[in-house]
C-alpha cells in the first residue's frame, strides 16, 4: 500500500510543471535571477587531457588509439 503523500506530491508536481509553470515562470524568473546572479564555473580541462597553448587537446599516452591512428604506449607496471 502506498501512502497518500507518495501519490499526491508527484501528481501536484506534474500539474505544476505541465500547466502552472508556463504561466507563472515569466513572473517568477526576475525574482529568481536576483538570487542566482553568479555564473557557474566551467572547467574545460579534464584529468586525462592536457591543453596545449593553441587551445587544442593532447591526450596522454594511455594505450588508446589517437585521431591520427597511432597507438600510444600503455603504462606498464613493473613489480
Amino acid at each position: 500500500m502506498v501512502c497518500i503523500p507518495c501519490i499526491v506530491i508527484p501528481v501536484l508536481l506534474w500539474v505544476y510543471k505541465r500547466f502552472l509553470e508556463p504561466i507563472l515562470y515569466p513572473f517568477i524568473s526576475p525574482i529568481i535571477n536576483t538570487f542566482w546572479t553568479k555564473k557557474p564555473v566551467q572547467d574545460t580541462s579534464t584529468s586525462d587531457q592536457k591543453v596545449q597553448n593553441n587551445g587544442t587537446y593532447k591526450p596522454e599516452a594511455n594505450g588508446e588509439v589517437t585521431a591520427s591512428g597511432s597507438t600510444g604506449e600503455a603504462d606498464k607496471k613493473t613489480d
